[in-house]
């Protein structure tokens, strides 16, 4: 996937998540985040890949989002790995 497109859909993935009022609230309670930040980091790679973190924690959260967004589940990761320092690490 490019990266355009990643982008596109990890945007996607946070309207899914800004959409879910509970879920919005989990994620702010566990990152820190504040209004503020939703709304001024939009673009932010970081911002968007800690947003794909976040949904790829809970398979429940993953088969939702997929189906808002209408893909396979599987693809949530790609879009992730897709984005500018959003690739796995290997630590060994």
């Amino acid at each position: 996937m490019n990266r355009e497109i990643a982008e596109t859909r990890a945007l996607e993935v946070l309207t899914w998540v800004l959409s879910e009022d509970d879920l919005i609230q989990v994620f702010m309670g566990t990152t820190g985040a504040s209004q503020d930040d939703l709304r001024s980091n939009t673009l932010n790679h970081e911002f968007l890949i800690s947003i794909l973190d976040f949904v790829l924690m809970d398979d429940s959260w993953v088969i939702s989002c997929s189906k808002f967004m209408n893909i396979d589940p599987s693809q949530i990761q790609v879009i992730k790995m897709s984005l500018d320092g959003g690739q796995e690490v290997n630590w060994t």
